[in-house]
């Protein structure tokens, strides 16, 4: 049924209610992806890992990877997005990377269980911050 939304326990789907309590965080360190073979992946600290068939994506902070010799092209940020929304939510990363794209800012978006974490450009993080707040307020 257009224009409905559920909430549970875990998390509503209604996209301006999510907007009204985004509330992010910026963690603190630096984050990279690195490209490895599954069972390098498990011997590794990730932050997140992704198996593809090309290889495994795991996400490292950027002091891990350099202990280890692992290159890296991207240097992030990471925004984790504390409203709790559902996994079932239609148009939440949708509307948050437009406003980061209005602003000139790429985003690579991880989905968690409980909340969805943004990897931004490390010099463009603050920047994101404000661009996620002012969507946050205009909402509310």
């Amino acid at each position: 049924m257009a224009g409905s939304h559920r909430a549970s326990s875990w998390g509503t789907t209604h996209v301006p209610t999510i907007l009204r309590s985004l509330e992010p965080r910026l963690h603190p360190g630096e984050f990279v992806f690195v490209s490895v073979q599954p069972d390098r992946a498990s011997q590794l600290d990730a932050m997140a890992t992704i198996v593809e068939l090309e290889g495994t994506t795991v996400v490292l902070r950027r002091r891990d990877a350099d202990a280890e010799f692992l290159p890296y092209d991207f240097v992030a940020r990471w925004i984790t997005l504390t409203a709790h929304s559902s996994l079932e939510t239609v148009g939440l990363t949708a509307t948050i990377s437009v406003a980061l794209a209005e602003a000139g800012i790429s985003s690579n978006v991880l989905a968690g269980f409980h909340h969805d974490h943004l990897l931004v450009p490390g010099h463009q993080a603050e920047q994101a911050m404000a661009v996620l707040r002012e969507l946050s307020r205009e909402e509310g």
